[in-house]
């Protein structure tokens, strides 16, 4: 019998969306901190830009959120460390908002352009499961997600911790559209291409109708 013949793949499936379940429903221990509304207060209140970073698969995260806030009425951009500190830096102002995402806080890359970037913008928020971490303790706020050691695969590969930072990536995009006012008019009007413009008369209408702000 081959090693084939006894693998048992849906049970690997079930354990993995499971940990991937568990990752994802650790977010909404936030949501009932005080540092949750003074981070949604902020990012609605930023009159600037938000610049978004993070290295590795927390970068690809990153890249995400800065496009879903823009979508959505809270202008952003993507910017990598390694960019930033070869001048990229310079796009930020005083009154630009940082958000990094990082599960354990210690990249010397994304670190150092934080510190630097700090002294540049208005705040610097944190997104991670290490509050104490060094990048966490540059922030001006933080939210720690409390992740279980084995919702990454293998405690190494960043699956579970980068779900849950989507997740919570989700859940600030809307906060911040309806605090900003962001109507489906204005959303559909950036939006023209693609199914969502085809389908944008329809779709506002069944917006419209079903009360959905």
């Amino acid at each position: 019998m081959s090693n084939k013949d006894i693998f048992d793949a849906a049970g690997v499936a079930a354990q993995v969306t499971e940990s991937d379940i568990q990752a994802v429903a650790a977010i909404k221990s936030l949501f009932d901190q005080p540092v949750f509304d003074q981070v949604t207060t902020l990012l609605a209140a930023c009159t600037g830009k938000v610049l978004v970073t993070g290295s590795g698969t927390s970068g690809s995260v990153a890249r995400r959120a800065a496009h879903l806030l823009s979508v959505s009425g809270t202008p952003a951009f993507f910017l990598s460390p390694g960019d930033g500190l070869h001048g990229g830096l310079g796009a930020l102002t005083a009154d630009d908002i940082i958000l990094a995402f990082s599960k354990g806080g210690s990249s010397l890359e994304l670190n150092d352009f934080c510190q630097r970037g700090r002294t540049l913008a208005n705040h610097l928020v944190v997104i991670t499961a290490d509050p104490a971490s060094p990048l966490s303790q540059m922030a001006d706020l933080v939210l720690s997600i409390p992740l279980a050691k084995d919702c990454d695969l293998g405690g190494v590969i960043a699956t579970g911790c980068t779900l849950a930072f989507s997740a919570l990536t989700d859940v600030l995009v809307e906060i911040s559209r309806r605090l900003r006012g962001y109507e489906w008019e204005s959303f559909f009007f950036t939006h023209p291409a693609g199914a969502v413009g085809q389908h944008a008369v329809d779709n506002l209408k069944r917006l419209q109708k079903s009360g959905q702000r």
